[in-house]
């Protein structure tokens, strides 16, 4: 690994709040933390996640303006992330309501433990 990389890697601090049921006022949440060299935080499979979370270049941007999504409906299901990644400060909402929502949400799924989703394992 690069200097740099240890650098991004080590500049990895994230809050996850997972509503694995949709949000609403009474909706139970988990909530979870995630740091990268040294590894630490409660969410389960922690290095696995760091490594993963590295390979992907893009990982929390959102859907670009203009995208025409699909109407599949994957579930209620809803998660924040907040914190810094690769030293930027990120705050990202994921959701299940369409097609474009569920691509991104598969794409850092393993981030969402005890949500009923069975593509998170990508």
């Amino acid at each position: 690994m690069s200097i740099l990389a240890a650098i991004l890697v080590a500049s990895t601090s994230l809050n996850i709040t997972v509503w694995p049921n949709g949000m609403g006022p009474q909706a139970p949440k988990k909530t979870y933390t995630l740091r990268c060299a040294p590894v630490g935080g409660t969410l389960p499979k922690r290095a696995a996640a760091c490594t993963k979370l590295m390979r992907i270049e893009r990982p929390f941007a959102p859907t670009p303006a203009g995208t025409a999504c699909t109407m599949i409906y994957g579930g209620p299901q809803v998660a924040l992330v907040t914190g810094s990644f690769r030293g930027k400060q990120i705050r990202a909402m994921f959701g299940r309501k369409d097609g474009c929502q569920l691509a991104r949400w598969n794409r850092v799924g393993f981030l969402f433990p005890g949500a009923s989703v069975s593509a998170r394992s990508r």
